[in-house]
């Protein structure tokens, strides 16, 4: 299947003009305690450039309707446009056909639902389920459920001392009750970029399926899931400048067939008696009731401001940012970067010796400096590295090295406080 891309509705951005960019985002130019907002919490969530503002509000204002069920105007209008976002996503991923792509509320949502729909239906009692260190609680908990629901095992890869993979020790955990594996792309709490690809190969030879958690690497990274060969593919569109509510789930048609629905309601249906629901096709099967139309809408809008700079783009500009934060924080005494795999993206956790991370963070917001502190709902690697939790920056294609020095500086004040 020839696959088109999308139009653009803005023209596209030539060269990585970074104060272009930056113009994009209304809340950049806001002060926190007197201070040029530094945001450097994009992990947790991105900001929203100015373009996907207006397309919410011009969808709200001007087309708001539910879909899919009336033949008025209004609706027809919103089921268009909200079919046509199915289509940005497709082309993003690269996905072979548009029913492959199913909207959620975000990246949790839909490990729930693959854990549910198909997990429920293919894994049993003895089987075992291979997870990473690594992982985000959203792709631990819900395999825990399944787990403990069906009697099957959770088995976990470990990591080294740089936060990365151990490929062999991976590979060693597969066996004949192996019958799932779901992982990460890249570490929230440190940035390793897992070589998915590889592993996808080894599963596949031994006839297991996959499922990525792209939440963190589809912001940063050119994803092309037929490349990769995964089964199922997720990320959420608050961290790609879209709005919160919205997620993306990537499912191979045959796989999505043969799954069973994780929710009931209207429109996942063909027809329903007392006696029988006989289910829609894909992917309405998996979209019950009203779905997230105008957070699907802009999400298409950020997809198509994000296409015009480029994955490629964005991920060079993050590299250099990420390259110069290493080498400065590296410079300071008394400060330890958790996590130093070769392959990474943008994104520093760090430590400052006899300092609380949460102290760490309310320092550096009051120099307008917004980090994430905690465990980064990623408890098992804060086990693995016998910290409690760290302070997080994480880098986006609008920050720049002025912030970086602002955040370097703004840790050797934390240290001066308290040293």
């Amino acid at each position: 299947m020839k696959l088109v891309e999308p139009s653009l509705k803005s023209s596209p951005i030539s060269t990585f003009n970074i104060e272009r960019i930056r113009s994009d985002f209304p809340i950049l130019k806001l002060t926190i305690n007197d201070k040029p907002l530094v945001y450097l919490d994009n992990a947790a969530s991105s900001q929203m450039p100015q373009l996907v503002i207006d397309r919410l509000v011009r969808y709200q204002a001007t087309q708001h309707a539910n879909i899919n069920r009336a033949v008025h105007y209004l609706s027809e209008i919103a089921t268009s446009e909200y079919e046509n976002a199915r289509r940005k996503l497709q082309f993003f991923i690269n996905a072979q056909e548009d029913r492959e792509i199913i909207f959620t509320s975000g990246a949790t949502d839909a490990i729930n639902l693959v854990a549910h729909g198909y997990g429920r239906k293919f894994i049993g009692a003895g089987d075992e389920i291979i997870l990473t260190t690594l992982e985000h609680h959203s792709n631990i908990v819900p395999w825990q459920m399944l787990a403990d629901e069906r009697g099957a095992k959770i088995r976990v890869a470990p990591i080294n001392d740089k936060g990365e993979l151990i490929i062999d020790a991976y590979e060693r955990l597969f066996n004949q009750h192996t019958k799932f594996v779901s992982m990460t792309h890249v570490s929230n709490a440190l940035g390793t970029i897992n070589p998915i690809k590889k592993m996808i190969r080894f599963a596949h030879a031994c006839g297991v399926p996959v499922m990525i958690d792209g939440a963190q690497s589809a912001p940063h990274i050119k994803i092309d899931v037929q490349d990769l060969d995964c089964d199922f593919y997720t990320f959420s569109g608050h961290k790609l400048c879209g709005p919160t509510g919205i997620g993306v789930l990537y499912g191979k048609a045959e796989l999505l067939e043969r799954m069973q629905p994780f929710k009931g309601g209207g429109d996942m249906i063909i027809s329903v008696t007392f006696e029988k629901t006989t289910y829609n096709t894909i992917p309405h099967k998996f979209e019950a009731g009203t779905p997230p139309i105008a957070a699907a809408i802009a999400l298409g809008a950020a997809i198509d401001y994000l296409s015009t700079i480029g994955m490629n783009a964005i991920a060079a500009h993050e590299l250099d940012l990420l390259n110069y934060a290493t080498e400065q924080i590296n410079y300071i005494p008394g400060v330890r970067i958790i996590g130093n795999a070769t392959e990474k993206v943008a994104v520093l956790s760090f430590v400052i010796d006899g300092i609380h991370p949460h102290d760490i963070g309310t320092l550096l917001n009051q120099e307008g400096i917004a980090v994430r502190t905690g465990h980064h709902c990623a408890q098992p690697v804060m086990q693995y590295f016998k910290v409690p939790a760290t302070s997080r920056a994480s880098f986006a294609f609008y920050n720049n090295m002025t912030e970086v020095d602002a955040l370097i500086a703004g840790i050797r004040n934390v240290q001066e406080v308290f040293l």
